[in-house]
């Protein structure tokens, strides 16, 4: 039985379509269907009518954006609602996004093996070739260098790269939630307010914690938000 948080995602490529068995009416039916039972909690419902071959859709991107900000999974009818490019599914898995193809539960984990197989040959791959250039230069007798102060720089270099990426990705997901944060405090809301609004309504922090927002934080994300 299906248990948690779910975004619904609905499309229809034609009016035509909209009258056949893949109508906007059938597909909310098929979610509800899967969902029946359990303890689980449809958040939202998102629809248009749009071509697959369009990625660059402005209801699924706010699906997607619901789901990144409140941890929820995507449930769709048909696979086919979502896309027919392998490569556009493929980077919804890479971005942490779950999602539940109705006419295909597996679905989700076959593309995730694949992806995983993918991506295990290409770092075979890489290896195999700096083993060997490794072995090449180590045959014209060149130095290799020091691994203790390799490490030691790896090591710099990695923590000021690490530190670098979380300040980029708080960045971007505060200019995620920035709208709805900036919206309350037009509003007249507190800070504290506001962090119980957000909390109230499962948006998830930067950190991906559910009920983690504070008067801190909220002040973060304006601070960022009026940069």
């Amino acid at each position: 039985m299906a248990s948690g948080k779910f975004v619904g995602y609905i499309r229809v490529s034609t009016v035509t379509q909209e009258r056949s068995g893949l109508g906007k009416e059938a597909q909310l039916k098929a979610i509800h269907d899967y969902l029946n039972g359990g303890n689980w909690e449809l958040i939202a419902t998102f629809e248009e009518t749009e071509s697959g071959k369009l990625d660059d859709r402005i209801e699924l991107q706010k699906a997607l954006e619901r789901c990144k900000i409140t941890g929820a999974t995507l449930v769709i009818a048909k696979l086919d609602r979502l896309s027919r490019d392998s490569h556009f599914i493929g980077s919804i898995m890479k971005s942490g996004i779950e999602f539940i193809a109705v006419d295909m539960p597996a679905a989700t984990k076959f593309t995730i093996h694949i992806l995983a197989a993918v991506a295990e040959h290409e770092r075979e791959m890489i290896s195999q070739r700096t083993k060997a250039a490794l072995q090449a230069k180590k045959a014209r007798n060149e130095k290799m260098g020091n691994p203790q102060n390799l490490n030691v720089t790896a090591a710099a270099k990695g923590r000021a790269l690490g530190t670098i990426a979380t300040a980029k990705k708080n960045a971007e997901y505060s200019s995620k939630v920035y709208p709805t944060v900036k919206e309350l405090a037009d509003q007249g809301m507190s800070l504290r307010g506001i962090a119980r609004e957000l909390n109230q309504r499962n948006i998830l922090t930067a950190r991906g914690t559910a009920g983690g927002w504070s008067a801190v934080t909220v002040s973060s994300v304006l601070k960022r938000g009026e940069v």
